[in-house]
């Protein structure tokens, strides 16, 4: 049977590394058959992906509903061996399905066509808003002729750009969206039936989640020995807590923060406030630097209608991020990656110039993953060695190269313990 199972490793070794260098020479010298096979068939499976997504996401809400309401029969459900409930499993999707729905909803009859009016109103002063500009401008550098000039032909050249860009992508792609949301496009149908596709797809899979979860369990200890079917499966757990804490944590944290801005800002009269509430609302996902990239252009929209709402909008939006950073975030989020500041810029840098907002986001789980792998490697050498895993230990060291161990550390080897 071992040797079996080592001619299956072999066998499964030797394929692997062959699609490997047919791909890299095909990527390099060939016509790129395999990356053109492998996007079409992601497209392909674009529902199905996409599906999978939404069962990750709404996954705690419908474990919500179980725990909170239906407690005590899944006690006795699970007292008799059985995983869950079919009725109880049904009445959770309902409700939250019911919540998606109504938000889906809310989002369709109100946001959405409050956003387009805000998108239309900035497209139509767009003309008096470059005028305001350079009637700025012209104020600020009248003293100096030859700069004036220069910046005058800069922002008639940057002004030209802009405007073919709002009327020509802008607006023909937010109509088109209007239209399609209100039912009159027929190129919206495949959209409509990827969604239709991966909603029910989201369906099953949270239906079953315990018997897919089972069965990708039987699939490691099938494919893998005992000892790697532990590893990989200690390692999927720990990728799940990262991702599923960070993802959606942070997804929640900008609605919340989405909305709170939209509130505020309604009440105190700022302009565009659904194109401001969304702008910071999305780009709160981005750790770190993303308060900044949505604070910047919403000032700036501000600042074209009234310099004094501006400064308003500036002083609201450092408090709401005060709020984010030490309540909100934290009550949220916690510590689920477990990575200084420095890496989380690493990571966002990186991500960012290889997949742009997208690697921005998900470059911190991705990275969080990478340093608890190294760090469980790492400290799994050390633990064979018998040598201290704290960090601290190594702060100093001695004449003879050996690394001092923690007190408890060393209380516990001499009593024949070992450090867990």
């Amino acid at each position: 049977m071992s040797r079996k199972s080592s001619y299956v490793r072999i066998g499964l070794t030797v394929f692997f590394t062959v699609c490997a260098i047919l791909l890299f020479y095909d990527t390099l010298f060939g016509s790129r058959t395999a990356i053109i096979f492998g996007q079409q068939f992601i497209k392909a499976l674009q529902p199905v992906l996409f599906g999978a997504l939404i069962a990750y996401l709404l996954a705690p809400i419908v474990n919500f509903f179980e725990e909170k309401l239906f407690s005590g029969h899944l006690i006795r459900i699970r007292s008799q061996g059985k995983l869950s409930s079919r009725r109880v499993r049904a009445v959770s999707l309902l409700l939250t399905w019911m919540i998606v729905c109504a938000a889906g909803y809310l989002l369709a009859s109100f946001l959405l066509p409050e956003l387009y009016k805000s998108v239309v109103q900035l497209i139509s002063s767009a003309e008096s808003y470059y005028m305001t500009v350079r009637g700025w401008v012209e104020r600020l550098l009248e003293s100096n002729p030859q700069v004036e000039a220069w910046v005058t032909s800069q922002l008639n050249i940057y002004y030209e750009d802009i405007q073919l860009w709002l009327t020509r992508e802008v607006l023909p792609q937010a109509t088109t969206l209007m239209t399609a949301l209100s039912g009159g496009i027929v190129t919206a149908m495949n959209f409509l039936l990827d969604l239709l596709v991966g909603v029910m797809v989201s369906i099953y899979l949270l239906a079953t989640k315990e018997r897919c979860a089972a069965y990708c369990r039987k699939a490691v200890y099938g494919l893998c020995s005992r000892s790697g079917a532990g590893w990989v499966l200690r390692a999927m757990k720990k990728v799940d807590e990262i991702f599923s804490g960070f993802v959606r944590g942070k997804l929640l944290d900008s609605l919340i923060i989405g909305i709170l801005c939209f509130i505020c800002c309604s009440i105190f009269g700022f302009p565009y406030t659904p194109l401001v509430s969304v702008i910071v609302g999305v780009t709160n996902v981005i750790p770190f630097f993303g308060p900044f990239l949505g604070a910047i252009p919403s000032i700036f929209l501000i600042l074209l209608v009234s310099p004094l709402q501006a400064l308003y909008f500036a002083l609201f939006v450092l408090a709401l991020q005060q709020l984010d950073g030490n309540v909100i975030g934290p009550l949220i989020l916690g510590d689920k990656t477990g990575i200084s500041s420095l890496w989380v810029i690493i990571a966002i840098l990186v991500g960012g110039s290889f997949f742009g907002v997208a690697g921005m986001f998900f470059g911190v789980p991705v990275c969080a993953c990478m340093l608890s792998a190294v760090n469980f490697v790492v400290e799994s050498r050390l633990r064979r060695r018998e040598m201290p895993v704290e960090t601290e230990a190594y702060s100093t060291l001695r004449q003879s190269g050996q690394v001092k161990a923690p007190p408890e550390q060393t209380q516990g080897q001499e009593n024949g313990g070992k450090q867990p």
